[in-house]
């Protein structure tokens, strides 16, 4: 009677450590995948029909969340966009002028979302629309229309630029994570 109750405390005790195991390995990952902009996030995902997993793998890769910075190449906030494609974004989505400043999270996430959406429909496949907001729709367009890079003129089967294919495999790293970790059953 003793070992059996021994055996049942042990597996209850492994049971439980493995679950507080789950619960502070998950809520780890949380923190490094976060989810701030909630509102603006969502809103703009249901309105230009963007997943709100890529949404947020692109604002962590680009930005890391915060709203205030700046590439070296002048590219600005949480989606990392160029002042001219912000204020082309602005005019093109119906808005003529910008809704906020370039840093504002909620004029930011509105623009790059709706680029995202817009290079959906030019390129019909994610991989292809990440390269293109990395590398530029006018240098993936040409690639697409090289036998070297593109089979089918759809999908890229080689990036020739090792920073693009090092940030289309990134955010979709990064997506894979904020699926597992907030949208499962989606």
């Amino acid at each position: 009677m003793k070992r059996k109750t021994t055996v049942i405390i042990s597996l209850a005790v492994i049971a439980v450590f493995a679950l507080l195991s789950f619960f502070v390995v998950n809520s780890l990952k949380k923190s490094f995948y976060p989810r701030e902009y909630q509102e603006s996030v969502a809103r703009y995902s249901a309105e230009f029909n963007v997943p709100e997993p890529l949404i947020y793998a692109i604002i962590k890769c680009e930005s890391d969340f915060r709203p205030e910075v700046v590439s070296s190449a002048g590219a600005t906030g949480l989606m990392q966009l160029m002042p001219e494609t912000f204020d082309w974004l602005a005019g093109l989505c119906g808005d003529g002028e910008p809704i906020g400043e370039i840093t504002d999270p909620d004029a930011n996430i509105k623009y790059g979302t709706f680029y995202l959406s817009y290079l959906y429909e030019r390129f019909e496949n994610w991989d292809t629309v990440l390269a293109a907001y990395n590398a530029g729709h006018g240098r993936v367009a040409n690639w697409l229309k090289d036998s070297r890079y593109s089979e089918n003129g759809v999908t890229l089967k080689n990036i020739p630029i090792s920073e693009t294919e090092n940030y289309v495999n990134k955010v979709n790293k990064s997506q894979e994570q904020y699926q597992k970790l907030y949208y499962k059953g989606e």
